[in-house]
């Protein structure tokens, strides 16, 4: 595989950090989680079952890694993970500065340990500005995007269920190691490579931005109606609901002759995007009168023949069921300890024809690797033997 021989150190927690380090163990990386002896708190995220250790967000962001404890601020700890830093050749971590810094893999420390190691720091507002100290999680990134002001009805904000920051974060996160990576490969320098989430928050709305800096437009949210193209919008049908998209004239123009108003295509309040925008609650009432007529599979059979974006409004359940997702190798079942029935997991986001990734190993429990792990490191049984006793491991 593509990242056969390179070792990456886990240090992360939550989704930013995993998620990275899992992209990269799908490409063939060694991953090695470092988590405290009580195991990290996203493992306790969504549980799934009566083991404490299989939460639903620590079994996705965990595939393909080793997993070894370590009491990071217990004497003697430092000494352990920088022996594994040196065996290293990118190390992440989605922690504060000052963090970093108790812990001992701050690049500047890290770079005296070996030189060239790569560090992806992931933090929640950079190292920059009045916010730099500040702590935060997904929903902070959130709201600061301007996403939340523009979703939802009226005028109270609405939050993303969905955590598209930390996600973004962490896709940033591997993209930046991977350039860092054939950066060192060509020159044998290591570097620090920074995210945060708010930037990746703000990279996610940036034409909102653009649009607000030179506009100075101000919107307001529409609920689930789009705001710069329409009919766009979630309608219901008369056993479920329904997502349909029309972006351009040649959409446009499909949707008015199915809905039978093509006396519309020539009516100048529609006659752009953008006036069907600034109208759209017209478009999106005809629309919703002709989708309550008809049945989910009758609605969405007929906008498909009509070649119109749309597709049901699905449940976590349906998700599962439904027949392109089992079909187009989208999930995959992997067992785990403890679990009564295995484990459904989203493969990884990216096919490669010649160095695909895939999802090779299980998520790890709890210390599985422990021993292994400081054997790779040259330990004794003996030291290993006094580390558990200390419980230091």
């Amino acid at each position: 595989m593509v990242l056969d021989g390179v070792r990456v150190i886990d240090m992360g927690r939550f989704i930013a950090g995993p998620m990275c380090a899992a992209m990269l163990g799908d490409l063939g990386a060694d991953v090695i989680r470092v988590e405290r002896v009580e195991g990290g708190d996203d493992r306790f995220q969504y549980l799934t079952g009566p083991a404490g250790d299989n939460g639903a967000c620590f079994l996705q962001w965990n595939r393909n890694k080793r997993s070894m404890t370590l009491d990071p601020l217990a004497r003697g700890a430092r000494d352990i993970l920088h022996r594994l830093v040196r065996t290293a050749d990118i190390v992440v971590a989605n922690l504060p500065q000052d963090g970093l810094e108790q812990l001992g893999i701050d690049y500047a420390t890290l770079r005296t340990v070996r030189p060239d190691i790569i560090l992806v720091h992931a933090s929640a507002f950079g190292s920059r500005g009045p916010y730099a100290d500040r702590v935060g999680l997904d929903g902070i990134g959130q709201a600061m995007s301007g996403i939340n002001h523009l979703s939802g009805f009226g005028e109270r904000p609405t939050k993303s269920f969905a955590s598209w920051v930390d996600c973004s974060t962490a896709m940033l996160s591997a993209f930046g190691a991977l350039a860092a990576l054939m950066h060192r490969r060509a020159t044998g320098e290591g570097q620090l490579v920074r995210t945060d989430l708010l930037r990746s928050a703000l990279n996610v709305s940036s034409f909102i931005l653009t649009e607000q800096a030179l506009t100075e437009r101000d919107r307001v949210a529409t609920g689930n109606r789009a705001q710069s193209s329409c009919p766009a919008d979630i309608v219901r049908t008369r056993d479920g609901w329904i997502m349909l998209q029309c972006v351009g004239q040649a959409l446009y123009r499909r949707w008015a002759r199915l809905m039978g108003e093509e006396q519309w295509l020539s009516d100048p309040r529609f006659g752009t995007d953008e006036l069907r925008a600034e109208h759209g609650e017209i478009l999106s009432e005809r629309t919703a009168q002709w989708a309550e007529e008809r049945t989910t599979k009758q609605a969405l059979a007929e906008l498909a023949a009509a070649r119109i974006p749309a597709a049901p409004v699905l449940s976590p359940r349906q998700v599962l069921e439904d027949p392109h997702v089992r079909a187009g190798g989208y999930l995959q079942e992997v067992d785990y300890p403890g679990l009564t029935r295995p484990a459904t997991l989203v493969t990884p986001g990216v096919d490669l024809s010649l160095t695909p990734a895939s999802i090779r190993s299980r998520p790890p429990t709890i210390g599985e690797h422990t021993e292994e792990v400081l054997q790779e490191l040259g330990y004794t049984p003996a030291e290993i033997a006094d580390f558990r006793a200390r419980k230091l491991v």
